[in-house]
């Protein structure tokens, strides 16, 4: 489940935390740990409108999304080898 805002407060257009309004996550960020809860509504402990960065495609800051392509790159055998007799 989501942790608690601290020091967040409610405010009458919303939920403020140090003087930043803060506005409810989208679906789009279901399972990212940065979601945190305050008041029966879960919001961003990271950015205070998570619409916003949803609307170029991808957050940045979704740690539940994996990255496609790292991990798997190609190595080039000579430099690997050349690499491990220098003892990089």
């Amino acid at each position: 489940m989501a942790k608690m805002l601290e020091g967040a407060a409610q405010a009458a257009n919303g939920v403020e935390l140090n003087g930043v309004q803060l506005a409810p996550v989208v679906e789009q960020c279901a399972g990212c740990d940065r979601v945190r809860a305050f008041a029966e509504q879960e919001f961003c402990s990271s950015y205070p409108n998570p619409a916003r960065k949803w609307a170029g495609g991808r957050c940045n800051f979704a740690t539940h999304l994996k990255i496609a392509g790292i991990g798997g790159a190609k190595v080039n055998p000579l430099k690997a080898s050349k690499r491990a007799a220098k003892g990089r």
